[in-house]
């Protein structure tokens, strides 16, 4: 299935690339999830789809009908455990007895219905698929099924939903009025528009190697609007040992982004995994170990208030918990207070991998990450955003999008985090699956901002360069500069003011630059295209 599945990713790219004019919508995608458990399911999305005549079953499989080729397929249904408590559980499609693949997980449980999304996409026809219904160990569960529904569309409807989302989210209609200074409108006055800044955050990670790094700076600055620090915030680079503490690096490296007018998150405050904890701090326990804590927090984020939009609190929680092993659950809660008393501008995150890179890591569904969130909730400290670090190997659309509808009923900004592709695929690939996974976020309605972990080191990036060492593109750096600087910006827009004295265009979010001149009178003025779904109206006087 997964050799299957590569085959039809690189159709999808290759449609990406010869798409022009839709000719057919078909159906619109339907952006509902469910985070919490209910007393009756919902509805069938699509009323069931291509799922037809269905009734409440139980069962640990269930049989597809016939599925077309050359197709990306979105599934949901409702599900209840039968006689068990709660289970971490994931819908596992099997084709033609091909290799299984993970198309949707969550938590489901006895006394309610959870809703399970996400889907899978096919290069071929299967004259025959299964579902099978798996625990965390790969065995089968029975489940109640109810409002299955499995809804087919083409590639090519499959991008017109997200040039619909991107054109609706991402876009605003302005109108400029030219007129004299009695306000008569002008006719034939010439009008140039430039975008010259971007609203939605889209950023790269970097490393100290920018500092007095012209190259490296200018090719940063003619892309990105936002940052983060690789690893020069994180608690083994600023104190390696303890009480010796010292911030020289991200001192300079934010220098340069404030020069810059970047936003820049910050990244991070603790990280639960014990191989990246400073090995002085896993000596502590108790008293020491908790002062520490509190120590970290309020040296870190007193030097930096008020300069990161974000912190990401407790990194990879869902996977790891050193910092309550040794202190007990409550250990988070005291963090995230902390932390939002010391720096209460600041919105405070989760961050955590493999939520909408697989299904398969059940410690990493988004029922999983909402109940981790409703736990420091629960103590009385609000989360302000989701961070999903997104680091892909081969990214399968209709689940990315699934998650992201789940999480996005939570309410709060959803943020990819270190976007990347695996480098165990070759450098074309990466740069496939990148304009894949970019396509996909960012069309999304509730996602708020990307970050790239493409930070330039000198052996290196992490997992994918955009460049190579003198900052030539590498295919994955195309993909970027076709998206960020051609498709998804403005650029230069210019006509004639009409019989009304008016001049109308589309354009990105951001701020705008207007030249207007009529028989040797100029004017020249900037406004913001902000969300709204208005048409933006502004005027210009000659």
């Amino acid at each position: 299935m997964k050799y299957r599945q590569l085959i039809f990713l690189k159709f999808f790219v290759s449609f990406l690339v010869v798409f022009s004019v839709a000719t057919e919508d078909g159906p619109t995608y339907d952006y509902s999830g469910y985070i919490e458990c209910k007393n009756e399911p919902e509805d069938p999305l699509y009323n069931g789809g291509i799922i037809v005549n269905q009734n409440q079953s139980v069962s640990s499989t269930f049989v597809l009908p016939n599925l077309s080729g050359n197709t990306i397929y979105s599934f949901s249904s409702w599900v209840k455990l039968n006689g068990s408590n709660a289970t971490a559980i994931k819908a596992s499609l099997s084709v033609d007895n091909d290799t299984n693949i993970c198309i949707g997980n969550v938590i489901a449980k006895s006394d309610c219905w959870s809703f399970i999304k996400g889907g899978f996409v096919l290069d071929s026809p299967a004259s025959y698929a299964m579902v099978y219904i798996l625990d965390s160990y790969g065995n089968k569960h029975n489940v109640t099924l109810a409002s299955a529904s499995l809804q087919p569309f083409t590639p090519q409807q499959w991008q017109n939903n997200q040039e619909n989302s991107i054109d609706k989210e991402r876009k605003r209609a302005v109108t400029i009025h030219v007129s004299d200074v009695n306000g008569e409108s002008i006719q034939g006055a010439r009008v140039i528009v430039e975008q010259i800044s971007r609203d939605f955050p889209f950023g790269s990670a970097i490393s100290k190697t920018i500092i007095g790094n012209i190259p490296y700076q200018k090719w940063l600055l003619e892309r990105f609007n936002a940052a983060v620090f690789e690893n020069e915030l994180k608690w083994c680079e600023t104190e390696p040992e303890q009480g010796i503490i010292n911030y020289t690096i991200p001192d300079q490296m934010l220098d340069f982004i404030r020069a810059n007018q970047i936003t820049v998150r910050g990244h991070n405050i603790f990280w639960e995994d014990p191989i990246y904890i400073p090995s002085w701090v896993q000596n502590l326990t108790g008293d020491a170990l908790n002062s520490a804590i509190k120590s970290r927090i309020q040296s870190l984020m007193s030097h930096y208030k008020n300069q990161f939009i974000h912190w990401d609190v407790s990194n990879e929680m869902l996977h790891f918990d050193f910092y309550e092993q040794r202190l007990g659950q409550n250990v988070s809660l005291e963090m995230f207070e902390l932390a939002h008393e010391t720096d209460p501008l600041a919105l405070l995150f989760m961050n955590d991998f493999n939520v909408v890179e697989t299904c398969g890591d059940l410690n990493s569904s988004a029922a999983a990450y909402a109940a981790r969130m409703r736990e420091v909730e629960e103590g009385g400290v609000m989360m302000d955003g989701v961070g999903l670090e997104g680091h892909f190997v081969t990214p399968n659309p209709p689940l990315i999008r699934g998650v992201l509808d789940q999480l996005a009923s939570l309410g709060l900004p959803i943020w990819l985090t270190e976007v990347d592709i695996s480098n165990t695929l070759d450098q074309e690939t990466q740069g496939n699956y990148l304009e894949i996974v970019l396509r996909e976020v960012y069309s999304h309605p509730s996602v708020n901002g990307i970050m790239l972990w493409t930070a330039m080191d000198p052996n290196g990036c992490y997992q994918m360069c955009l460049t190579d060492s003198n900052f030539h593109n590498l295919p994955a750096g195309d993909v970027v500069d076709k998206l960020l600087l051609k498709e998804w910006s403005t650029g230069v827009v210019n006509g004639q003011s009409d019989f009304d004295g008016t001049f109308s265009f589309d354009g990105f979010f951001g701020e705008y630059m207007v030249n207007v001149d009529f028989q040797n009178r100029t004017s020249n003025s900037t406004f913001y295209l902000s969300k709204g779904d208005e048409t933006t109206h502004f005027s210009i006087h000659l």
